[in-house]
């Protein structure tokens, strides 16, 4: 008999959203998680974090430019679990701080290989197994600066707005497979990136934000939805979840 168990993949898992989605996500009936981090550190305390929830667990450490590495996830996933039914690809890094004459093409072609390449890799890897399902909801996390302009994060703008199109396009691609491609666009929510910021600082972040500054938890219920089959209509959106900050 066919299992009526949900399996869920997230890369990027050890972050602020990370830990987020996966203590929201383990705590919906009949879902099993494979967690997926470059840090095995911040996979350990996840994974920690969800002691009491009643599906299983498992971690795969992985960095998310190595195709081969996510690869190994999704092989993970369906070694132990025999399907995948969610990928959510959430690893992604900002940029410098700079005008676009003072970056180097370094700092643009790292923000590529984590923030376009990392996405692309992990449809890459779970369109075979969701093909053969015939089902199977995909999301990447985007951002309200793939929407707007950031003065001085150039790169972070340019890739997250190539996540948002990479999304588009995969969901026309693979919607004839039963696939659904979406992406989420948090608007600025507190997480470790913000610890030493004076307040001052935060205050002006918190300003463009018309309902102040958001935290994962406020991010979550866009994941879950996606995640689930009450979108089973909903392939190839960006949904914004930004305390109002791209409305002006």
């Amino acid at each position: 008999m066919e299992s009526t168990r949900r399996v869920v993949a997230i890369l990027g898992a050890g972050g602020t959203l990370g830990t987020a989605l996966s203590q929201r996500l383990a705590a919906e009936p009949d879902t099993d998680l494979v967690l997926s981090d470059l840090s095995e550190d911040a996979l350990r305390q996840a994974r920690d974090g969800l002691a009491g929830s009643a599906g299983e667990v498992a971690t795969v450490p992985a960095d998310i430019s190595d195709f081969a590495a996510v690869e190994n996830v999704i092989k993970h996933a369906v070694d132990r679990f025999g399907r995948l039914d969610v990928l959510i690809s959430n690893a992604g890094i900002l940029s410098p701080n700079g005008r676009i004459h003072n970056l180097a093409t370094e700092d643009w072609e790292r923000a590529y290989r984590i923030n376009v390449l990392g996405p692309v890799n992990g449809i890459r890897a779970a369109v075979p197994v969701m093909r053969a399902q015939r089902s199977g909801s995909i999301i990447l996390t985007a951002s309200v600066a793939g929407m707007t302009a950031w003065s001085h994060s150039s790169p972070y703008c340019v890739t997250k707005a190539g996540v948002i199109h990479l999304a588009k396009v995969a969901a026309v691609e693979y919607a004839r497979d039963g696939i659904r491609v979406n992406c989420v666009c948090p608007g600025t929510f507190l997480s470790a990136m913000h610890d030493g910021l004076p307040a001052v600082a935060v205050d002006a972040i918190a300003a463009k934000h018309p309902l102040g500054l958001g935290t994962a938890g406020d991010l979550v219920g866009a994941y879950s939805y996606l995640a689930s089959d009450a979108s089973r209509w909903t392939t190839g959106s960006a949904i914004v979840v930004d305390g109002g900050y791209a409305a002006p």
